[in-house]
């Protein structure tokens, strides 16, 4: 059967910048009708799929859409992250999701929700259970909410041969039934340091655990990525005054290090990898028990009782159980302008945050009419991978806020978005702390951000 859907725009994956965009933009546009497609059956894009024990590795009020608090903005008593915000389970985000589809996106009666489907282009989408053809009207603007989706073990295999090896991506540590001799992570970032801080959790010895860490990586340190004004300009303050004076690029992280911005978990050695979740201290002090690291590159092929890596191999016991934690949470394709005929790619547009970015996208969708203006407001800033990238994402996401920051509207719609986490509500109690914040940033965010752009630049060539 096909179909004709007369609607404004056609939103392309519901994950978190899917849902923030639409929703910002229902919010500020009067009449506009939306459809909202997703390959999967529901809301919430990776976090369908992800592992069971996950968490957001941010305070819950960061992310989601601009309208509708995630959690309650609660602050931890007990445990070892007392005195953080919290940060909501799967279960939770994806239950969040699922409420904002209906009760704020559906019951508005602009927004209509067409699970199971697959864009194929030309302005059509086809139902992956019925085979429906679905087309809407030239008029219609396509955005692009999946050019940046994360890949996650669940649905990607192993990026390395096996023969005869228990392999398993981590979502299947929830669900073992007999204990292994060994545990193998394969991988070096978020996901790989949520299996090892499970297991640890659990009662697995350490030595128990054999972990592959390619390059090792640079992390936030969760205490300063807080939406606590002066917490986090604080922490932005810092990291400006550290890139002034900064003589390199190790020497830049090496000083937030002292500053209690980043952490590493071997401090003998200088990571490579700077894609920088957070982490907290309890999480880092668990991490530091694991002695067997294996630095010999990425896994080429696993079979009973061995390892082949780029750089040697390693003997394991026959039983290993090899966990594949090595999806790709921040996708580095192209930038592209945001803005094209036709069509909208969601980016992020400061540094990281992405769920801001998308909202302050559709925000600006729905109050500005030439692209030009749109993508001289919102140029896309890259995902970092690397120290070089890390410092690029942040040149480009403060050049980002002082442009979008200009402009009054935008500035007060931004103050009063819970998942901008630099906003300073205008119903905050000014403290001295603050001050010192706003006083420092002042001085020290126009050359801190003059350095970082010399550090991301390439070596000139001889």
């Amino acid at each position: 059967m096909n179909s004709t859907v007369d609607v404004d725009y056609l939103v392309v994956g519901a994950g978190a910048m899917g849902m923030a965009f639409t929703d910002a933009l229902i919010d500020h546009e009067g009449d506009v009708r939306v459809a909202l497609i997703d390959r999967r059956h529901g809301v919430g894009g990776h976090w369908l799929e992800a592992y069971p024990f996950v968490r957001l590795h941010q305070a819950s009020v960061l992310y989601g859409v601009a309208s509708t608090l995630l959690g309650g903005g609660r602050v931890q008593h007990r445990g070892p992250e007392a005195g953080l915000q919290e940060r909501a389970t799967k279960s939770e985000v994806c239950a969040y999701f699922e409420h904002v589809l209906a009760d704020r996106m559906i019951d508005s009666g602009r927004v209509e929700f067409f699970a199971g489907t697959e864009y194929v282009g030309g302005r059509t989408f086809v139902s992956r259970v019925s085979g429906d053809r679905f087309t809407v009207p030239g008029r219609c603007r396509v955005v692009d909410a999946h050019y940046l989706a994360p890949l996650v073990p669940a649905e990607v295999a192993p990026p390395f041969a096996f023969d005869d090896a228990r392999v398993v991506p981590v979502n299947e540590l929830a669900h073992i039934e007999e204990p292994p001799s060994r545990y193998l992570i394969a991988g070096s970032g978020k996901t790989a340091t949520d299996a090892c801080i499970w297991l640890l959790a659990r009662g697995v010895d350490p030595d128990a655990i054999i972990w592959v860490r390619p390059r090792d990586p640079w992390m936030l340190n969760r205490a300063v990525i807080q939406p606590v004004p002066e917490v986090f300009l604080g922490m932005v303050a810092d990291t400006m005054q550290a890139a002034e004076s900064a003589a390199s690029l190790e020497d830049l992280f090496l000083r937030l290090e002292d500053a209690g911005i980043m952490l590493r978990i071997d401090r003998s050695v200088m990571p490579a990898m700077a894609k920088t979740p957070t982490l907290a201290m309890w999480e880092l002090e668990l991490l530091r028990m694991i002695e067997h690291v294996v630095r010999l590159g990425h896994i080429r092929r696993a079979q009973r009782g061995l390892v082949d890596f780029e750089r040697g191999s390693l003997a394991i016991p026959d039983d290993t159980l090899i966990v594949h934690c090595a999806g790709d949470g921040l996708i580095r394709r192209p930038l592209v302008p945001i803005w094209a005929p036709g069509t909208i790619t969601l980016q992020p547009v400061r540094s990281g945050f992405p769920c801001f970015g998308a909202a302050l996208t559709g925000y600006v969708e729905a109050t500005r009419r030439d692209d030009d203006e749109k993508n001289r407001l919102c140029p896309p800033s890259p995902y970092p991978d690397s120290m070089v990238a890390w410092a690029r994402m942040t040149v480009v996401g403060a050049r980002n806020a002082t442009s979008f920051g200009a402009e009054p509207d935008i500035a007060s719609w931004a103050s009063q978005v819970a998942t901008n986490p630099a906003r300073i509500p205008p119903d905050v109690e000014r403290s001295a702390q603050l001050d010192d914040a706003l006083g420092r940033l002042q001085t020290h965010a126009k050359p801190g951000i003059a350095r970082l752009a010399e550090l991301s630049m390439p070596p000139a060539s001889s």
